[in-house]
């Protein structure tokens, strides 16, 4: 054998035990050893659940007003979380509040994560003028603070659910694309990409058949535990009045309706609050425990 066919054997099996992955059930055992993690995907497959299933299960229709029960207290017969400062029906916003902030916290993030993955990975693999002239338009960007940018998007257009998953995605990509473009360029230096090349593989097989896979793990964990801030942000939109407008409901606009009635219903903020809090907060967890799942080489500190 040659000294060329032997390296050639040599790069295809190393990157066979690259592109190796766990069977599934190692994989579920890996994400079951972070309890954190399991319980947040419980918590969070239940919250979409109620949500998906608003129309069934909401107690009243958001928007159905009971001018003599305003700001009740919780505990209101057929009020079980109280009523806002215009009688609607806690619970019910927040049932069907769950459907906007999901949407607007998951959209634009998975949208923000396929165009980095296109950005990012031609950027690492190429470099050169085209590495130089799309991270050089990207740093721009990270002159301004995430959330003082997506205000100044969204400000630029017609406040709506759109808007508001629009900017949320512009000022995600910047952030994702250099996360994808640092791993594509550790994953092109390693010796199967090298052993691709000399097989004559195109440039278009190596980025998706080599590269792609074994740059997803930490691109997916890390676009995860995004998903969490994003709701928080999406929220902050729309308490600005720049996201979901009135009557429509949100958690975020909950909480703005609130404010106005703080001292004295501060139920009508509290809840909503909480819900923003603990639904960021698990999928921080889910990421963590995504990428013990997704690459077996993760070790818990």
């Amino acid at each position: 054998m040659s000294d060329s066919e032997r390296f050639l054997t040599q790069t295809r099996v190393a990157a066979a035990a690259i592109r190796r992955r766990p069977s599934g059930g190692k994989r579920w055992a890996a994400f079951r050893r972070d309890p954190a993690a399991t319980l947040s995907l419980c918590f969070l497959l239940l919250v979409l659940l109620v949500a998906l299933a608003a129309p069934w299960i909401s107690p009243a229709d958001p928007d159905d007003a009971v001018n003599s029960l305003r700001n009740a207290p919780p505990g209101t017969p057929g009020f079980l979380l109280g009523a806002d400062s215009d009688g609607r029906d806690v619970l019910s916003r927040l049932i069907w509040g769950g459907r906007i902030s999901l949407l607007v916290g998951m959209t634009p993030s998975v949208l923000a994560m396929l165009i980095s993955l296109v950005l990012g990975t031609i950027t690492g693999y190429f470099g050169g003028w085209v590495d130089q002239i799309v991270m050089r338009i990207l740093d721009v960007f990270f002159a301004f603070p995430l959330v003082l940018l997506a205000i100044a998007i969204a400000g630029a257009f017609e406040p709506g659910l759109f808007t508001e998953i629009l900017a949320i995605m512009i000022v995600l990509v910047p952030y994702i694309s250099r996360l994808v473009r640092s791993s594509t360029v550790s994953v092109k230096e390693l010796p199967f990409i090298e052993a691709a090349k000399a097989a004559g593989a195109t440039h278009l097989d190596i980025l998706v058949r080599y590269i792609l896979p074994n740059i997803l793990t930490p691109v997916i964990a890390y676009t995860t535990t995004l998903i969490g801030l994003m709701i928080v942000v999406g929220s902050g939109l729309s308490f600005l009045g720049l996201g979901i407008q009135p009557p429509a409901a949100d958690w975020g606009t909950m909480v703005s309706d609130g404010r106005v009635a703080l001292r004295t219903a501060p139920h009508i903020t509290i809840f909503p609050g909480i819900l923003i809090g603990l639904v960021s907060l698990a999928f921080n967890f889910l990421g963590d425990g995504l990428t013990a799942m997704l690459d077996p080489r993760a070790r818990r500190a």
